[in-house]
């Protein structure tokens, strides 16, 4: 039977920490890099989205999606509130740049039609607008019309393309569940 040697030279462990060290430097360095350049974990304070994302879920956002791409309406976005850039918020995409959107009788209207709405949680029957969307600009709600500060209420009704920090993607607590563009 061999014995286990227990003599270590000094440069053995110093090389085995050196590794150690090297691997959870560079574990740490990747982690930083995708939770600040690639994705962003949220915890959602309110009911402005009920029933599609409820007070507490933690979801996934992609902070990459609109790199080649613009928002789409019905998209969920994470961006920095126009009237107070040190917040953050969250809402769905309503309107589009160049289009004219208005509320009346719990309906919305995006250039004079009618867009159907599955994804709320109950109509609001205050009105607003006519609003016509700035290039590179758009209007967003909350899916619980009657408990969602949004654009409506906004001194600076629309969010800016360049304040859009990403598209949520996946919904991972308590529930999982992918967001599809509606």
């Amino acid at each position: 039977m061999k014995k286990f040697d227990m003599n270590f030279k000094k440069e053995d462990i110093l090389k085995e920490v050196f590794i150690y060290t090297k691997i959870i430097l560079t574990a740490f360095i990747i982690s930083f890099a995708v939770n600040h350049y690639v994705i962003a974990n949220a915890v959602v304070p309110t009911g402005s989205m009920e029933s599609t994302i409820e007070p507490n879920d933690r979801i996934v956002i992609n902070r990459l999606a609109y790199i080649s791409e613009a928002p789409q309406r019905g998209d969920i976005i994470s961006f920095w509130y126009p009237d107070n850039e040190e917040e953050n918020f969250l809402k769905r995409v309503i309107g589009l740049p160049g289009e004219t959107i208005e509320g009346k009788d719990g309906e919305i209207y995006i250039n004079g039609e009618l867009l159907d709405e599955g994804y709320i949680k109950e109509k609001s029957y205050e009105d607003f607008g006519p609003y016509e969307v700035p290039e590179a600009s758009y209007f967003v709600m909350g899916d619980n019309r009657n408990n969602s500060h949004d654009s409506r209420y906004w001194e600076h009704k629309f969010v800016t393309k360049d304040k859009i920090v990403g598209k949520a993607i996946i919904k991972y607590y308590p529930n999982f569940e992918t967001f599809s563009e509606d």
